[in-house]
């Protein structure tokens, strides 16, 4: 990771930009939450190509610090505090944003380089989503105490943060973690990426819509199709989710269908990472053990030598949406001289 310094004794901000919100928060010198800024995801333009002015995400973002600065009572009398920035997709060590499946447009776009302009004086910090996620669950969450560690974020797609021997894990190129893009069944449905078959088609929440509506035209989910509006075009994960917590028996059907492709992945990462924790974050774990539960169970039978190693645990992520934004102000203050954060490798 790359990492900018705070100054000393301030807070540092940091901000999560999601699919439907962007979302900061003002972090202390104790790492306590002090203050959050929530506003809507520009859904116009993202990041300006040249002008930071033209881009709906920086000025999203700058609004959202600007907020930050006024709620800790920043006038400007002195160094501004730092902000770590979460993006998702594929974010190098420059805090460029080199491909986002899901955010194609902003394909190549320098983050940091325009954030530095709409902010002038203060240091930025731009890292992968997740991977501030699996920071901020390693030092406050549900990942403290663990060595290895997998934090992974089911949302609109699928982020994941990998945590080995202490540390952050971002790969040669700060590239690491993109493991809703590995493929589990070629055949499969197209993906934003340009290939077929990835993980997130299956297991994210655009992977329960579209179970669920597979289900909703076999005539297996008619209350849930009622909800939408009665056409089965229409169900979405949200109303799987919703009716699975009410008891629903055809949606915690679609539920335990998803756990299935949830457990699938992971035993595939594990059989690869062997970490002694999956942390899982994300929208969809709204499902709580609705979800974990089959996800457990599926994976105990899938993974390999499940009788002969260690068990994994499988539990929920502590910080809720939050983390992304928490581990964008932690990586400002894990600085060591010469940049890089300790927490990163």
């Amino acid at each position: 990771m790359n990492a900018a310094v705070a100054a000393d004794g301030a807070p540092a901000f940091g901000v999560d930009i999601g699919g439907t919100k962007v979302l900061g928060v003002a972090v202390d010198a104790t790492d306590a939450i002090v203050s959050e800024v929530r506003v809507a995801t520009p859904h116009v333009s993202l990041l300006g190509p040249s002008d930071p002015g033209s881009g709906d995400m920086v000025a999203a973002v700058a609004e959202v610090v600007a907020r930050l600065r006024r709620s800790v009572g920043w006038t400007g009398g002195s160094a501004s505090p730092a902000v770590g920035v979460g993006v998702p997709g594929m974010c190098d060590r420059d805090g460029v944003l080199r491909f986002a499946p899901n955010l194609p447009s902003a394909n190549g776009t320098p983050v940091r380089e325009l954030l530095e302009r709409a902010l002038p004086g203060t240091p930025v910090t731009v890292e992968n989503d997740a991977a501030l996620a699996a920071l901020a669950e390693h030092e406050l969450g549900a990942a403290r105490g663990t060595a290895h560690a997998l934090v992974v974020t089911l949302g609109t797609g699928i982020g994941g943060g990998l945590i080995t021997e202490g540390r952050v894990f971002a790969g040669a190129h700060g590239f690491a973690g993109e493991i809703g893009h590995m493929v589990v069944d070629p055949s499969g449905p197209l993906c934003p990426c340009g290939r077929r078959g990835c993980w997130e088609r299956f297991a994210s929440g655009g992977g329960l819509g579209r179970l669920a509506r597979e289900a909703a035209h076999a005539g297996r989910l008619s209350e849930v199709v009622a909800v939408a509006g009665g056409d089965a075009e229409g169900v979405r994960g949200e109303h799987v989710t919703v009716a699975a917590l009410a008891g629903d028996p055809g949606a915690v059907s679609v539920i335990e269908e998803l756990g299935w492709w949830v457990a699938l992945g992971l035993t595939n990462l594990v059989a690869i990472l062997d970490p002694d924790r999956i942390v899982v974050g994300g929208g969809l774990v709204a499902a709580g053990e609705i979800l974990l539960g089959p996800t457990r169970r599926a994976f105990a039978e899938l993974v390999e030598g499940a009788d002969h190693r260690p068990a994994v645990e499988i539990v929920l992520a502590e910080l809720g949406d939050r983390a992304g934004a928490v581990g964008g102000a932690l990586v400002t203050r894990r600085t060591v001289p010469g940049g890089g954060a300790p927490g990163a490798r």
